[in-house]
């Protein structure tokens, strides 16, 4: 089996029969964007509350693929969903080396800090996050410089916690879960035991009453062990394949494939999980655009 890598290497190498889908995928992740509604009811979740979550995720700031210009025009369309809650699902640094400029994490956490929404903004982080942060990886431990900054913006981060929220005389928890991945390039340090950060127990264990549960967590694939507790998973990290045809990505980042690739599913619980908004690898997409997620649950669905 090709790997993700050689797989987008040989999408990016294609001759003059493939130009005009080669030039199609290279401008999508520069030009497209596009809302992706869900309207679900989890056997768990109150029918009679409607919360509207919009999710953000893979954002991969850099020039010139996502500009502070474009992450601003992001910020403003989700504003414009009248979420009730914003959440934010990791990977805010570039995943990719053909850039004319690495965006500082000052920079984007300060644009980011335009979201608004009656429940706030919410941030877990990614794999890229942590990879990026070579001091990290280095010595095994520490606070990444993603985190710093998306606090110092006034977005605070979840990292194995859980916060109980209200609207409308109605409770509900957000849980988000550490990075799965984290330290995967520190293991070449032979310092860390652990690739993952994450911890599922301890996260669910901060949730003491029986309000319905909305779990946040980069990588899709925890989803396997999330327990009926929870009622709605949200996740990243896929970017749907990056390439989607016909409904079958051909490379996913996940050891269960199409299952966890893309939108709504159910293991023990609802799993959405989004396309995101950049690029992995090499900035190109292809039947999967850069998305905002929108959730309705409970209600009757969307206005």
């Amino acid at each position: 089996m090709i790997s993700r890598r050689q797989f987008f290497r040989f999408i990016a190498g294609l001759g003059a029969f493939g130009a005009s889908t080669a030039a199609y995928g290279f401008g999508e992740p520069v030009l497209g964007l596009r809302v992706t509604r869900y309207d679900i009811q989890p056997p768990q979740w109150p029918a009679d509350f409607q919360l509207r979550i919009a999710a953000v995720a893979d954002l991969h700031a850099c020039d010139p693929w996502m500009s502070l210009e474009r992450i601003g025009a992001i910020v403003e369309r989700t504003n414009a969903l009248n979420a009730d809650v914003i959440v934010l699902l990791g990977d805010y640094v570039a995943g990719i080396r053909n850039v004319t400029r690495f965006i500082p994490a000052s920079e984007w956490a300060a644009v980011l800090a335009g979201l608004k929404a009656p429940l706030g903004v919410h941030a877990i982080l990614g794999n890229h996050d942590w990879w990026d942060d070579k001091t990290v990886q280095r010595e095994g431990r520490g606070t990444i410089v993603a985190r710093r900054a998306l606090e110092t913006a006034g977005i605070p981060v979840y990292e194995n916690d859980a916060r109980r929220l209200t609207k409308d005389g109605h409770a509900f928890w957000l849980a988000g879960l550490g990075d799965q991945l984290a330290y995967a390039p520190a293991r070449r340090f032979r310092r860390v035991r652990r690739v993952g950060v994450d911890d599922l127990g301890a996260t669910l264990g901060k949730v003491t009453d029986d309000a319905p549960v909305v779990l946040l967590a980069h990588e899709p694939d925890i989803a396997m062990r999330v327990p009926e507790r929870v009622a709605l998973q949200l996740s990243g990290h896929t970017h749907g394949g990056q390439v989607r045809l016909f409904g079958w990505s051909p490379v996913v980042p996940s050891r269960y494939g199409n299952r966890l690739a893309y939108g709504h599913t159910r293991t023990n619980c609802d799993v959405i999980v989004s396309g995101g908004l950049g690029c992995s690898f090499v900035p190109f997409r292809l039947g999967v655009p850069p998305e905002i997620v929108l959730v309705t649950l409970g209600g009757k669905g969307s206005a």
